[in-house]
């Protein structure tokens, strides 16, 4: 007995208005193209006494790909994971990940110092350090107590 791939998007598309076929097109073409799928890298934030810190997982993305911009309280996450054509013989059997472009925004608070962010890349992780101001660091007041 044959085996009959069955593909749910596929119809008898003349029946059809322009419109939905243009949907039906994008929508086919959003999962067979592994280059144009959208792609968002996964992000931690957290906060210390003396900064915020903010993890991205960025694998097989090249650090000269990626772009880091402070701009009136946001901080911009820009790069791009490039898709390696079939190259050497090798042939792909499932592809699962994303690639292409990428844009991640955060608002960040009045309390982080912009002109002290540093950024590191290490093993598929980006860590952006953005230490605080020193007017946002808590002070420990000793209040003498008398009897």
């Amino acid at each position: 007995m044959p085996m009959i791939k069955y593909n749910p998007f596929t119809t008898e598309l003349e029946d059809f208005p322009v419109g939905l076929r243009v949907f039906q097109d994008s929508l086919s073409r959003l999962f067979s193209e592994p280059a144009s799928r959208p792609w968002s890298p996964a992000v931690d934030i957290y906060e210390t006494e003396n900064e915020l810190v903010l993890k991205a997982d960025l694998p097989d993305v090249d650090p000269k790909n990626v772009g880091i911009q402070l701009e009136n309280g946001t901080l911009t996450l820009k790069g791009e994971r490039k898709f390696e054509d079939q190259k050497n013989g090798k042939g792909f059997h499932r592809i699962e990940r994303s690639y292409g472009s990428f844009v991640r925004a955060f608002s960040l608070p009045d309390t982080v110092d912009g002109e002290k962010v540093k950024a590191e890349y290490k093993n598929g992780v980006l860590t952006v350090t953005l230490p605080k101001k020193e007017i946002a660091k808590p002070k420990t007041i000793n209040v003498a107590v008398t009897e």
